[in-house]
Formats: C-alpha cells, structure tokens, sequence
C-alpha cells in the first residue's frame, strides 16, 4: 500500500524550484529519478530531494503547466508539510519573479526581510 501524497502547487518553471530547494538547504537531483517512500515503495519524479530519513525522499514531477510535489510525508516527521510548502513556495516566487524582472532589464537595487519573513525589492531599469 502507498503512502504517497501529491500536492498541488502553482510552480510552473524549473529553474526557480531548483534555485528555491537550495535555498533550503536542499540538494536537488534532475533527470528520471525514484523517490522511496514507505516499505521502499518508489515513484518516478523529475526532481528528488533527499531527507535526513535514508529511507524518504521529497520529490516534484510536471503535470499540465506546474509541479506537483511528492512524498510519503509519513515517513518524514522531520519536516512540517505545511511550512515546507509555505517556505518553498515563498523562495520560489522571489526566485521567478527576480528571474522575469531580469529579463524585462530591471536590476536589483536592495532587498530587506522584513520580520514575518516577507521579502521587499527594489528594482530598477535603466533606459
């Protein structure tokens, strides 16, 4: 029996998920990996984050526009599913929206974490 739990999220580009899980202090793997789960069910993932627990990974897979994350969170008392998802969320939108507003010729000018941890930027174009 799984125990894998897919999660919805509105992640849809790889670079900043990637940029965001080492934000975290995570080390993300690409390509076709497995994650293990409970009594070593697998399941196949485009990005597998390992875990302290050997026996649990983290995983994200592409389905339609955006990347659903993964795991058997069962195994992985270690990490608050809600706050993980709260904290990468919060990195990857930085990460993107720093990412599209870099295209657009903006540079950043300053950043300030304000204390409930929201991220203020000052960004600036040069005409």
């Amino acid at each position: 029996m799984s125990h894998f739990t897919t999660i919805k999220t509105r992640m849809t580009e790889k670079e900043p998920l990637i940029q965001a899980l080492k934000d975290l202090g995570y080390s993300p793997e690409e390509g076709t990996v497995e994650i293990n789960g409970y009594l070593g069910n697998r399941t196949v993932v485009e990005i597998k984050i390992p875990t302290k627990n050997p026996e649990y990974d983290i995983g994200f897979r592409k389905v339609g526009d955006a990347y659903q994350c993964v795991a058997d969170w069962y195994g992985l008392r270690e990490i608050d599913q809600q706050k993980f998802i709260e904290q990468l969320t919060q990195r990857y939108a930085y990460h993107a929206a720093r990412a599209k507003l870099e295209a657009q010729g903006f540079t950043l000018a300053s950043e300030q974490v304000q204390q409930d941890g929201r991220i203020h930027l000052v960004l600036r174009r040069v005409t």
